[in-house]
């Protein structure tokens, strides 16, 4: 590459000239002959010249516009023409590739498109073109990826008028995997039935919804279902909460017992035990649910355990939940029962559904920047080009 590429970005140029005014000018044309694009012979003839002006990067607050004198070539051996072709610049394009992905970078970083119009002379529509030309082409880089073999499913909200979506996300390399819009298996059956190789997903973590158990069941058949810690942990403070309002109402609406009642008692301070314990005192019933509580959550945060570990955790588990049957919280104990298998699973593994809700969070900051999507395929653009790939793509 000449010194010229070497600045430019774009090999073999050699520089005619460099005019500086409003910008940056730069005349150059290529320094040898290639090889014929069809059949690789050397000796091509120049048939005809033409000029080709395109916008490349920028240099301080410049725009440096090429102006390229390109030949037409001839070959004598397969007799057919072609244009030169030069690295970093596509055909019929009027900007580089180069200053493509700056405009990209520059508007995925927070820019406004009134502000790249100033600074890099471009309309808007050119850089929402841009930018969702870019998008396309990092998605379609993972076009044919397989299905994750660990499977993280949870909904999250996309407008009031088109309702929720659905996030699938690989467990493994954390990376959203697709975003599907609806939360029903009417909605979600289409894209499912011909998702490719869902037959090798071993682990689907969800929360304890019944749909979502019903579709993995149905198009996930050798996969095994895995409740999310938070949202069981979560379930069993509901239902804790909900008794105590029935016990005791007034007491309910104290905050600051309301944030001991929440708490694991293995994190509060000694003083913090006596109060809630002087407070328990009063309501026996209320502090056997708390007694149970605790013992459940100890139970249920147990993880990455061993079979013959878990085979003793079980009798433990299945005692405390015959105790529930016959309390206030029976239908805590009917909902851990019919969902016993995917919770004891939690034991064995340490995956959950915190990446997921992480994306969610990323989600929500991508729509409240772009005040919102009404087009879903444009919201699933984005969520798989910032969420759902390594790197930057630089493709000529």
């Amino acid at each position: 590459m000449s010194l010229a590429g070497n600045i430019l970005g774009i090999s073999e140029l050699e520089v005619e000239r460099v005019d500086r005014d409003k910008g940056i000018e730069v005349y150059a044309r290529p320094t040898k002959r290639p090889l014929c694009i069809y059949c690789q012979h050397k000796g091509v003839r120049i048939k005809a010249t033409y000029q080709r002006t395109l916008k490349h990067t920028r240099q301080g607050n410049q725009v440096m516009t090429l102006h390229l004198t390109c030949p037409k070539y001839h070959c004598p051996q397969c007799r057919r023409y072609f244009r030169h072709r030069f690295k970093g610049v596509r055909p019929r394009f009027r900007a580089s590739e180069a200053f493509r992905l700056e405009v990209f970078e520059a508007h995925d970083g927070g820019v406004t498109q009134r502000k790249l119009t100033l600074t890099h002379s471009i309309s808007p529509a050119t850089v929402e073109r841009w930018y969702q030309n870019h998008c396309r082409l990092r998605r379609s880089e993972r076009a044919n990826r397989p299905c994750p073999k660990v499977l993280g499913i949870d909904e999250h909200f996309f407008t009031r008028k088109r309702g929720y979506a659905t996030t699938l996300v690989d467990l493994k390399r954390n990376k959203v995997f697709d975003v599907v819009l609806g939360r029903s298996e009417a909605s979600l059956g289409r894209y499912l039935k011909a998702l490719p190789g869902r037959d090798n997903v071993r682990l689907i973590v969800m929360d304890m919804s019944e749909t979502y158990r019903a579709i993995a069941r149905r198009y996930f058949p050798n996969a095994m279902i895995v409740a999310d810690r938070f949202h069981v942990i979560r379930l069993v403070n509901q239902h804790f909460l909900k008794a105590w309002q029935d016990h005791d109402p007034e007491g309910r609406k104290n905050r600051g017992l309301i944030s001991l009642m929440r708490r694991h008692e293995w994190r509060l301070s000694p003083e913090q035990r006596d109060n809630l314990g002087t407070y328990l005192n009063a309501f026996p019933v209320l502090n056997a649910l708390y007694e149970a509580k605790q013992r459940l959550n100890r139970l249920l945060l147990l993880k990455t355990l061993t079979r013959k570990r878990a085979e003793r955790a079980l009798p433990k588990l299945l005692r405390l939940i015959k105790q529930l049957h016959a309390s206030p919280l029976h239908r805590l104990a009917n909902t851990l029962t019919s969902w016993l298998e995917p919770v004891t699973a939690m034991w064995r593994f340490s995956k959950s559904n915190g990446v997921t809700e992480g994306f969610h969070n990323k989600m929500e900051m991508m729509s409240r920047r772009a005040y919102g999507f009404r087009n879903f395929e444009n919201y699933r653009l984005r969520v798989l080009t910032h969420c759902g790939w390594d790197g930057i793509i630089n493709r000529v």
